[in-house]
């Protein structure tokens, strides 16, 4: 909430004028308490759990499979509306009841002692892009972590099975887990932005990115127009579909949310290059093969 009645005040208290930005976060939250202020962090994660993953379920719903599947990582795997809809409700369900519970009242706590500001001046471009790529950095070692701890024997048994049913994963599987695995998973989102504090809209945002990034790289499709291919060590939805696909009690390839980085410097990744490489033969295999007149048959295909 905005310790200022009017805008004069609040331009008296800065000495300038507010921009159009800040003028528009004045009359947003000069009277909304800061408890609903951080609250709208899961209204933002919840709308980008339900919303980002449609338009590739609807493609691959009412596509023809012969359509989407230069573009499907597994395009023998067509998952039934039964499936993506038993998928979403029960992860909604188990999101909501999560956000009705604990991560109702602890993260506000949280964002307060933290240092979390929601007045104003709101943050500059330079602040904002800083403070994101900090907690990228972050989410990604801590996840890395994480992930690779919940694939010890007693770990993957009791809690990270659940998130590992749906070997073909689509977009609406990147929240599919325990309500345990779900429960930490967003204190966890909170580490980051404790350590690098920020300004509130940036943990909106931050929430925003956390969400659609976990969407895409769950969602079974990989694009070569697709703008996260510029991104430098961006694992994006070839690298995480591995992890299902192969996946497993003992994979432990692939385990980083975001970045490849980690995988790589504590060798976890070596699975995946071998799969890259044999992968790689094959094609060069099926390619040799129809030069010399073979009909490439669909043993020698690649899914």
């Amino acid at each position: 909430m905005i310790p200022f009645a009017t805008v004069e005040a609040t331009e008296a208290a800065l000495g300038r004028s507010l921009t159009f930005a800040e003028a528009a976060w004045f009359r947003y939250s000069a009277s909304t308490p800061d408890y609903c202020l951080c609250f709208h962090n899961f209204v933002i994660l919840f709308a980008c759990y339900t919303l980002t993953p449609l338009p590739l379920a609807l493609l691959e719903l009412c596509t023809p499979a012969k359509l989407t599947a230069p573009y499907k990582l597994q395009p023998r795997v067509r998952l039934s509306l039964v499936a993506f809809l038993r998928c979403y409700t029960d992860t909604a369900c188990v999101l909501l009841l999560l956000t009705f519970g604990p991560l109702l009242l602890i993260p506000y706590p949280v964002v307060k002692i933290s240092g979390i500001r929601t007045g104003l001046p709101l943050p500059s471009a330079g602040e904002v892009a800083a403070q994101l790529l900090a907690y990228m950095l972050m989410e990604d070692y801590l996840g890395y972590w994480f992930h690779r701890c919940l694939h010890s024997e007693w770990f993957y048994d009791k809690i990270h099975y659940v998130h590992h049913e749906f070997r073909a994963p689509m977009g609406f599987a990147a929240a599919h887990a325990h309500w345990s695995e779900s429960l930490v998973l967003g204190f966890a989102a909170f580490v980051s932005i404790a350590i690098v504090p920020c300004h509130i809209t940036t943990c909106w945002l931050w929430f925003a990115i956390r969400g659609a990034v976990g969407v895409e790289i769950h969602c079974g499709f990989s694009f070569p127009f697709s703008p996260t291919k510029l991104i430098p060590f961006y694992g994006g939805a070839e690298f995480h579909d591995y992890h299902h696909r192969y996946g497993g009690k003992w994979n432990h390839s692939n385990l980083a949310p975001l970045f490849t980085f980690c995988d790589y410097i504590y060798g976890t990744h070596s699975g995946y290059r071998n799969h890259k490489a044999e992968m790689m033969k094959l094609k060069d295999t099926n390619v040799t093969f129809k030069n010399e007149g073979f009909d490439g048959s669909e043993s020698w295909k690649l899914e």
